[in-house]
């Protein structure tokens, strides 16, 4: 990839949210885990390197470090919070443990206004700052570059170098010119520019699928969500007739599911679509299963098996094609960095068997979902399904805390319709990016017809998010909720309470389980 940025990831819970950021301003990028060597990244021609931040401290021993080589090879690099700490560690510069660490807003005042990093940002300006060490001393060819309240250096650089750190977050939305600077540090200062466009990224994934397929025939895993119809598009872009789209009705999916999306991939995409009923199968392998983990990776191991089953019906396939995106990647392999962690495994992920009979095709495991959305426009899907609110692999059963059943099922199948029916037919400003029923492991006791009941606590759970890294919960207006809490005790039968989810990604998951 041509004028590629890599994030080394110091185990930054923002690593992501940089990495979204450059590519928000034109330019390529992915995150590597930060003790990738030079020789690695060298084979990979980067155009800059940015080193993120990090939970851990420089100035302690087995501080997590990076090549040597890197800071010698001449690429441009921008260090953020722990990356400027620890290029000031290499470059020779003093650090001091702070007595008291900075942590949330505060004011940056630039007082070098030569430097391009600040070109268009005010003299004074709000940050997001959160460190304990601080840069006190500068050596010789570095200068400081901007100020806080409590950080004398919150900026450094060497223009001859090409090197700059800034102590404070600019990849944050609280950090005010936080997109002028890293635009700055790209254009400017990188000479990159702002070509990695949708269009750019169709035409190179349509000739490399092309070339890996070759002349043989390819399977598609359809789930109805807009990862797989913009997968099964761009594929079918490339080898044609050649993809076969299998659609598996596991038997967790949506209410009239099942028929409105294998109409949509025949009628609307022309795509060549075989329906598997595999139902019972998945049922009998659920069956007693409450650890969410399991389920995810049993239900990953079913879908390769039926995948395969059905392959062998086809002469020539060699390869299966899934919608993977890069915060399945993220969250599912192990951490980029040391101080990371896995959160989950995906189903197309971390649920893969160890051998498998066919090679994979992933054409979206580099993009986020907003950024599937918008080559699903250029691709030409249809809205409805562009703009479908991620659902996922594993269907309604990460939907069901604990065991999986066909009255729960049912369950939670009928409580999720009225949960969308009501929220898509609401005029809400911003619209959710997501929104469902799960059914919970508790009973509790209600009246219903002047009798008592002990029956289940359904949640109900709706964030908005631009791409699933984070998200927020989404501020539903009381008569609404209330209208959902109503319909759904009155007409899904076992259910007798509704509680309402109003917690953010993190500390949480979007998903329960």
């Amino acid at each position: 990839m041509p004028n590629a940025v890599f994030v080394l990831d110091f185990g930054a819970q923002y690593s992501q949210l940089i990495a979204r950021r450059v590519r928000e301003c034109g330019v390529y990028c992915e995150i590597v885990p930060y003790d990738t060597t030079w020789s690695e990244l060298s084979a990979r021609r980067p155009a800059a390197l940015i080193l993120s931040g990090g939970p851990e401290s420089t100035l302690v021993k087995d501080a997590p470090d990076m090549d040597g080589a890197i800071l010698k090879s001449g690429v441009p690099i921008l260090g953020i919070c722990y990356g400027m700490q620890l290029l000031a560690r290499e470059i020779g510069a003093e650090l001091v443990k702070l007595d008291h660490s900075e942590y949330g807003p505060a004011t940056l005042r630039v007082s070098n206004r030569e430097t391009p990093l600040f070109d268009g940002v005010e003299e004074s300006s709000r940050v997001w700052m959160s460190h304990g060490d601080s840069v006190v001393e500068l050596p010789k060819g570095y200068c400081a570059l901007a100020s806080t309240g409590r950080c004398r250096i919150a900026a450094m650089g060497s223009p001859k170098e090409r090197v700059y750190g800034v102590q404070f977050h600019p990849e944050v939305v609280h950090s005010q010119y936080g997109r002028t600077v890293l635009e700055n540090f790209l254009h400017k200062i990188a000479g990159l520019g702002d070509d990695w466009k949708m269009e750019s990224f169709l035409d190179r994934a349509v000739e490399d699928v092309r070339a890996r397929i070759g002349s043989a025939r390819a399977i598609c895993a359809l789930s109805g969500g807009v990862d797989s119809a913009v997968a099964a598009t761009l594929v079918g872009r490339a080898i044609g007739d050649r993809l076969t789209c299998i659609f598996v009705d596991h038997g967790l999916l949506r209410q009239g599911e099942v028929e409105q999306v294998v109409a949509a991939f025949r009628e609307i995409l022309h795509l060549n679509v075989v329906a598997v009923d595999a139902r019972k199968r998945f049922l009998k392998k659920l069956r007693d299963v409450e650890d969410p983990e399991r389920k995810r990776i049993i239900i990953g191991h079913e879908f390769i098996e039926v995948f395969e089953r059905e392959a062998a019906r086809i002469r020539g396939v060699k390869f299966l094609v899934q919608g993977t995106l890069y915060p399945d990647v993220i969250e599912s392999k192990t951490p980029l960095s040391k101080a990371g962690h896995k959160i989950k495994s995906h189903h197309n992920v971390g649920g893969l068997p160890a051998k498998m009979g066919l090679k994979l095709i992933e054409p979206l495991r580099e993009l986020f979902k907003d950024e599937v959305r918008e080559l699903g426009r250029v691709l030409g899907l249809p809205r409805a399904i562009v703009e479908r609110q991620p659902f996922p692999g594993p269907g309604l059963a990460v939907r069901i805390i604990g065991d999986v059943t066909e009255d729960r099922l049912e369950i939670v199948r009928a409580a999720d319709a009225i949960v969308r029916e009501e929220i898509d037919g609401a005029s809400l400003d911003p619209h959710p990016w997501q929104y469902f029923a799960v059914l919970t492991p508790v009973k509790s006791v209600g009246v219903m017809g002047d009798g008592r009941s002990y029956a289940n606590l359904v949640a109900v759970r709706a964030i908005t998010s631009d791409d699933g890294m984070t998200a927020d919960w989404a501020r539903l207006p009381h008569t609404l909720l209330e209208r959902i809490a109503s319909r759904i005790v009155n007409e899904v039968h076992g259910v007798n309470r509704v509680a309402y989810d109003i917690t953010t990604k993190p500390p949480a998951t979007v998903e329960w389980e």
